[in-house]
């Protein structure tokens, strides 16, 4: 990044010099001076136009080589750190992947990199101006104040991107449900009033026009004072570099924390293999969620229903990237899947059936044999005879302690435990035979 900026501040330099060179050499042609009196300043002219070009490439190079890099350490912990919560919405997931770390992206090269390369053009050009007063109090205004208002501003637009990304992949996803039950036009103008408001707050934060008044103001002072014309436009042509700080954006962080439901149920003791059984709406999930967050990362896993658009073979990989043939083929005979490694599953697993898609997923639990196996329904679109093979099976290879919540009375003579819940909060718990 230090390249960047002593690139970025060479090619400011050369548009500034540019400016005032090719305004002296304006003002001094029509006075048909001799034309070697003109012809260091033609030269001049024409090389500072070819720098300026040239410097300026190499700038965007620099500076974007440099963000680029630190983008892939920035993905990737951002990455990790999504793959430790739970249940975060997709809008939002979306949005910390995307907009966010391309916020913090965009601060380096749109906000850091340009407000130090316009300090040190506009130091320079001051120095060179024998400080006019006007020139040093507008850059004062747009390189300290306005920057610093438009940072203070209150911005946290991202509760209203994640709605906005929400209800877009929504309509994107589910249009033929959507339109099926008469929804689209509903979903599209509750998403179309999200976008306008984004775009509407993203408007009145922006303090450019007071930034560009501040640029004209002080010329006119410049030239009010009698100023040489070629040192006014120098003065302009600096502010120039300063005018976008005023539309500075502070990155707002994502909370650390994922906030606690409303009801957060006792969460049983871990031991053997529990079965958590209780009619719709009776909090098997719930307790399978609160169980999870509880859970450090390397102790357990939640059997995580996610099918992405890619193969077979990398969809199982996700729970040990390391696994050898041996390893997949062992998980797949245990789940009794009969998917070829390679082939490609469609987005959410829409390419292939419910049941294959249960079994992927189970394939995958297999494959990361965590000590505590959570699972929600995990024979879900199974026929009933394979449902009970499978979840045995799985219970059989599993080493540590597994807790399912199922709604099928004929798999609980596979546990060691049964916790039948009622209404939220109330629950029997007894052990099978």
């Amino acid at each position: 990044m230090k390249l960047a900026i002593l690139v970025g501040t060479l090619a400011e330099l050369a548009g500034v010099g540019l400016t005032a060179t090719a305004t002296w050499l304006i003002m001094r042609a029509a006075e048909h001076p001799p034309m070697h009196a003109l012809t260091v300043a033609i030269v001049a002219v024409r090389t500072l136009a070819l720098a300026k070009g040239a410097l300026r490439y190499l700038e965007r190079l620099t500076s974007h080589r440099a963000v680029l890099s630190e983008a892939v350490e920035l993905r990737g912990r951002v990455y990790d750190d999504l793959a430790h919560r739970r249940h975060i919405p997709s809008g939002t997931a979306l949005t910390r992947i995307v907009t966010n770390v391309d916020q913090q992206l965009d601060t380096r090269l749109r906000a850091t990199l340009p407000w130090i390369t316009a300090a040190l053009v506009g130091t320079i050009v001051t120095a060179a101006s024998g400080f006019s007063l006007p020139l040093v109090a507008g850059l004062l205004i747009n390189l300290a104040l306005l920057p610093w208002l438009a940072v203070r501003r209150p911005r946290d637009l991202t509760p209203l991107r994640a709605r906005l990304t929400e209800q877009t992949t929504e309509l994107v996803h589910s249009k033929e449900e959507l339109i099926a039950y008469g929804l689209f036009d509903e979903k599209l103008r509750a998403a179309t009033k999200t976008a306008k408001e984004l775009s509407r707050r993203e408007r009145t934060r922006d303090l450019t026009p007071l930034a560009i008044a501040v640029q004209f103001g002080a010329a006119l002072l410049m030239l009010a004072q009698h100023e040489p014309a070629w040192l006014v436009m120098a003065a302009v042509a600096t502010f120039e570099i300063t005018v976008p700080l005023a539309a500075l954006t502070k990155p707002v962080p994502e909370p650390t924390d994922e906030p606690e439901p409303a009801h957060s149920p006792e969460t049983p003791e871990l031991t053997g293999r529990t079965a958590i059984v209780g009619p719709s709406g009776s909090g098997k999930t719930t307790l399978l969620n609160a169980i999870a967050r509880k859970l450090e990362p390397s102790k357990g896993a939640l059997a995580d229903a996610h099918v992405f658009h890619t193969t077979v073979r990398t969809n199982v990989l996700l729970a040990k990237p390391d696994a050898t043939q041996e390893q997949l083929d062992r998980a797949a005979r245990i789940t009794e899947l009969d998917l070829d490694w390679d082939r490609v599953v469609g987005e959410r697993g829409e390419e292939i059936s419910g049941g294959q898609r249960q079994r992927l997923i189970l394939t995958r639990s297999v494959l990361a044999n965590p000590e505590i196996l959570l699972m929600d329904e995990p024979t879900e679109g199974l026929d009933p005879d394979q449902a009970d093979r499978v979840l045995g099976k799985v219970l059989d290879n599993c080493q540590g302690t597994a807790l399912v919540a199922t709604h099928r009375e004929e798999q609980l003579a596979l546990f060691d435990h049964v916790r039948h819940r009622g209404p939220i909060g109330h629950e029997h718990v007894g052990r099978v035979g």
